[in-house]
């Protein structure tokens, strides 16, 4: 017979995502404790049935004026991760104890992003909600050989890092200063690109993150040789044979000749002489595969991974009273007719001049 547990401590939950080989930076206590807003707190629902073992992180967070909740999932490639768990697993235990523990804390829906290299995510979540196709997420397959690898890049991409090697030096970001530049550089990028607010991050966060062995990143740097000046970098994190390209940033004085393109070269070469298996560069802006995002990166490599999220309600009476609330509260919303989940929170009124951008800026000079 299964059951459920749900774990807050960061040792308890550490000691658990600890036996799965599956598990990313992304199912961390330290990744989900840094990336939480005020109102959400960070969960994992542990399962076990027999020898089978399943972990499904959350964040659990109020709705604005109800006594109700909901929740979701960090920024990035999660969903649940299992021990054991056939293809053929029959899940309804499982569903049954979820189910059971949503509806007692009064949780409407559930939202996931999931994990692209995960496949056990689809017998786990069968029959509970929907799992819902995105885009693409661009794979640079590092078993392969170095020359393999690079194979794959296209004449243009490696045009430019030829440039770039006689341009530039990678080092390593590890010193405050390197931080601090980074910070300036990637929020200038994340305005210029008018982001929305969820990639605007307190200073704090990148400090966190880099600190935080349970999330193992790294920042590196292309320090321009002519005249010693940090152009910007990269933050990759390294766990289980996942390599994970998570956040960039350059000046703009040096956008022409991007030196990503090479910083991305580097932790290819470095991952795979580290025995890394995978080096995800990720997907589009908001999972579309047809835009100069997915062009930059598709650049590297032609392997492809779908991008699924799992969407869930819970209780469906309640959840299209809150989405027949918000649609009287603002009845222009042009996600209305878009595939936006859950509903009820579809607000399009935000700006990106709000409180989290202010929070990137913070540090800037």
């Amino acid at each position: 017979m299964g059951h459920i547990q749900i774990i807050e401590d960061r040792n308890a939950w550490g000691k658990i995502i600890e036996q799965f080989d599956e598990a990313d930076f992304y199912h961390s206590y330290d990744y989900h404790l840094i990336s939480r807003s005020e109102d959400e707190k960070p969960v994992l629902i542990s399962y076990q049935e027999g020898d089978k073992v399943i972990a499904l992180p959350l964040l659990i967070r109020d709705i604005e004026g109800t006594s109700l909740k909901d929740a979701t999932s960090v920024y990035g490639y999660c969903g649940p991760i299992g021990k054991n768990i056939p293809q053929d697993f029959d899940n309804e235990t499982f569903k049954k104890e979820i189910n059971t523990f949503l509806k007692d804390n009064d949780i409407v829906s559930v939202f996931s992003r999931l994990h692209p290299f995960i496949p056990s995510q689809n017998s786990i979540l069968k029959g509970i909600g929907d799992i819902v196709p995105h885009g693409h997420v661009v794979n640079i397959d590092l078993k392969k050989s170095l020359e393999a690898q690079k194979q794959q890049y296209n004449r243009r991409l490696r045009t430019y890092i030829n440039k770039e090697v006689k341009e530039y030096d990678i080092i390593s970001g590890s010193s405050n200063e390197c931080v601090d530049i980074f910070i300036n550089a990637y929020c200038q990028n994340m305005k210029r690109v008018n982001a929305k607010p969820h990639y605007f991050f307190k200073r704090e966060y990148f400090y966190e993150l880099l600190a935080s062995p349970q999330i193992n990143a790294e920042l590196l740097m292309a320090r321009h040789k002519q005249t010693g000046d940090l152009a910007g970098g990269a933050v990759f994190t390294k766990k289980n044979g996942f390599v994970q390209y998570h956040l960039s940033g350059v000046k703009e004085e040096y956008l022409e000749l991007n030196p990503i393109k090479l910083i991305i070269d580097h932790i290819r070469i470095k991952s795979s002489n580290e025995g890394f298996s995978y080096l995800n560069l990720g997907g589009g802006l908001g999972g579309h595969d047809y835009d100069s995002l997915f062009y930059f990166k598709s650049g590297f490599s032609k392997e492809y991974r779908r991008f699924f999220s799992w969407q869930y309600i819970v209780n469906k009476k309640k959840y299209l009273k809150l989405v027949r609330q918000q649609k009287e509260l603002h009845p222009r919303q042009p996600c209305y007719y878009t595939p936006y989940f859950p509903q009820y929170r579809c607000d399009l009124n935000k700006s990106n001049t709000g409180e989290s951008e202010n929070n990137c800026w913070e540090n800037d000079k």
